[in-house]
């Protein structure tokens, strides 16, 4: 009756060993080290960094636990911030030296100190939010005027072409603050003009005006359109941060938006913040011109005189100087896709898609300059580099353009990764930094832990005292769901916060409950006069149902937290949703398998040490009941 099968018990067997296996790596904490990532969009880490940086620690007489690359970064861990500080300044000297135009970002950071045969597992700590692990903070306001700037600036060159294709001939186009004007010359062709714009533009609003002899058209964009501008501008910004960002390898970076003009900006665990700054604000605006070819230009390239008028010389990817014209023919607002592919020889290529205005203006140009290059530039902090300079072979129309050459598929990957990453749709500037050191992030970690403590000590006395040796497998069982649920948050690589942790200490509660359900339950039926393994039984059937409801009920009440939460209280949603089911899986089948390992193999079970069970006055104890019997309070 009491019994479970072998499996049953392998199933707990397992899940306590898995726990313990990725629960184990949060106790070993953190380390200080040094994170080198890249400082141009055109240089890449990879593994080959990895021997430069440590001799670059060699020569400086330091020895890291160790030198690895980790996603996007180089890392190297020490023992202690005094070698962090120097190996930070023997890395940046030896990758950067020229310090005006450094290649790589060298960052303080903290990593876990996991052994290696841990970390070999993907047994990984929790990441550690803000509040716990320190980092920097920063509050970041988007300019929304010139955001409806610019896209006044924009509308200027599709009216231009629209009233071109439609041949309506006019006296100039202008931006006018953040609407346009359109001037005519006569009322008719102000009536023509007037009947396209508002079929072709509806989000603009049309407003006729007469100045003497010039008819005018002025266009404002409606308010809903606006606000859609608005909110298209924060939505690339935050994109454009978090393309940039991420290729850093930041690790556990926050990016989201705060209103409806401001974005916070989250790196936990980076302890310098001008560096932080420097991260964030490399952000690279993409411009496409056409190549000079002329024998000046070539001159200037090999003999290092000075460039033709109207022209720039800059470095193409591998070190190659390149001279390009002034005039920029698209930027990275035409640009609405890049892809990773390959053309039709089967070789690596990028798939790039373009605006309706840019697809517009590549057919022209491609058209005018075949057998001629194209560069495409990425600009960052206002120095340029050519990302690649492939040869026009035909007019491209349609707005889909495929760069092809001498590429490897990575080469091709990469490319589309930097054209992808944009520039921003407005400018953004910081209001608000906070730097929170890895002593508050301690303090706050321990007083965490403590609560957490605490109360599972608390809570552990009162029920071993209450229900003695139920109250003994109700605590195991409690344990082991703390263990799961810190497990499950390490294996899915969830960032603990203070929230978070408060959220440990209340499924701490809720767990215990359905134990109390079940304890209760079996005394009932004890007090009916059922046999201990009866009691038992029916104790632990008939408590399961009011659990699962009650926990459901919990669980809804989470997930819409999870749902429509944001920030903190997503934190908290996430440990909330997550304890619950451990607390089911603990509270009633490991319990329940304690329960039957130490009473089950009894056939002849006279009492069970589950505390004092109360009868009314007057009532007998059943024989073999084995309970003490007393009166009602």
């Amino acid at each position: 009756m009491n019994r479970y099968p072998w499996w049953k018990y392998l199933i707990l067997a397992i899940a306590v060993l898995v726990g313990s296996l990725y629960t184990l790596p949060n106790f070993f904490g953190e380390a200080p080290a040094v994170q080198v990532s890249s400082g141009k969009a055109t240089v890449k880490v990879d593994a080959s960094l990895v021997p430069r940086v440590q001799q670059a620690l060699a020569g400086a007489g330091l020895s890291p636990d160790f030198v690895q690359l980790e996603g996007l970064s180089v890392r190297a861990r020490f023992g202690d911030t005094d070698t962090q500080l120097k190996a930070r300044d023997a890395v940046v000297k030896a990758l950067n030296p020229d310090p005006s135009d450094p290649s790589y970002i060298v960052a303080l950071n903290l990593i876990s100190r996991s052994p290696q045969w841990l970390t070999a597992m993907r047994a990984l700590p929790m990441y550690l939010g803000l509040d716990l692990r320190g980092g920097v903070h920063f509050l970041m306001q988007v300019d929304m005027k010139a955001a409806l700037t610019k896209k006044a600036e924009s509308l200027t060159g599709d009216l231009r072409a629209l009233l071109r294709d439609k041949s309506i001939r006019h006296a100039g186009i202008v931006r006018n603050g953040d609407g346009v004007e359109v001037r005519l010359r006569d009322a008719p062709t102000q009536a023509r003009a007037l009947a396209l714009l508002r079929e072709q533009q509806p989000d603009l609003l049309w407003v006729e005006s007469t100045d003497g002899t010039e008819f005018k058209l002025a266009g404002t964009l409606k308010p809903e359109a606006a606000r859609k501008v608005q909110e298209q501008a924060v939505t690339q910004n935050i994109n454009t941060l978090h393309n940039r960002i991420n290729e850093l390898g930041v690790a556990e970076p926050v990016i989201q938006q705060q209103g409806l003009d401001r974005v916070v900006v989250q790196l936990p665990g980076v302890q310098d913040v001008a560096k932080a700054k420097d991260i964030i604000g490399r952000t690279a605006t993409l411009e496409v011109r056409l190549v000079d070819d002329s024998t000046e230009a070539q001159a200037a390239l090999s003999g290092g005189g000075p460039v033709p008028f109207g022209t720039e010389r800059y470095t193409e990817r591998g070190a190659r100087a390149i001279i390009v014209k002034r005039q920029v023919i698209l930027t990275g607002e035409n640009l609405t896709d890049a892809q990773a592919g390959f053309d039709e020889n089967q070789q690596p290529a990028v798939h790039l898609t373009l605006d309706a205005r840019g697809a517009r203006i590549f057919r022209d140009v491609t058209r005018e300059n075949i057998n001629k290059r194209m560069a495409i530039l990425l600009f960052e902090k206002g120095k340029g580099e050519v990302v690649t300079a492939p040869v026009i072979r035909s007019e491209i129309g349609g707005g889909r353009v495929q760069i092809s050459g001498s590429m490897s598929p990575v080469e091709s990957a990469d490319t589309a990764l930097l054209l992808r990453a944009g520039s921003l749709a407005a400018p953004m500037e910081i209001i608000e930094e906070r730097l929170i050191g890895p002593s508050l992030g301690a303090e706050n970690i321990a007083k965490g832990f403590d609560s957490v403590l605490y109360g599972f000590v608390a809570i552990a006395i009162f029920m071993c005292c209450y229900y003695l040796l139920f109250g003994v497998f109700s605590t195991l069982s409690l344990g082991v769901n703390l263990l799961l649920l810190v497990a499950v948050l390490s294996m899915m690589q969830a960032t603990l916060t203070l929230p978070g942790i408060a959220a440990i200490a209340l499924v701490l509660g809720m767990a215990i409950d359905a134990n109390v359900l079940i304890n209760e339950r079996v005394r009932e039926e004890l007090r009916a006069g059922a046999s201990p393994q009866m009691a038992i039984h029916t104790g632990y059937e008939r408590a399961f149902a009011t659990i699962l409801d009650s926990n459901v009920t919990t669980l809804i009440a989470g997930l819409a937290l999870l749902a429509f939460g944001s920030g903190p209280v997503r934190g908290f949603a996430v440990v909330h949703c997550l304890g619950i089911l451990t607390s089911m899986f603990s509270a009633v089948m490991f319990s329940r398998g304690l329960v039957n390992l130490w009473y089950g193999r009894k056939k002849k079970l006279q009492k069970v040490s589950i505390g004092q069970v109360w009868r009314p006055a007057g009532a007998v104890a059943e024989p073999g009941s084995g309970v003490s019997v007393g009166k009602q309070a």
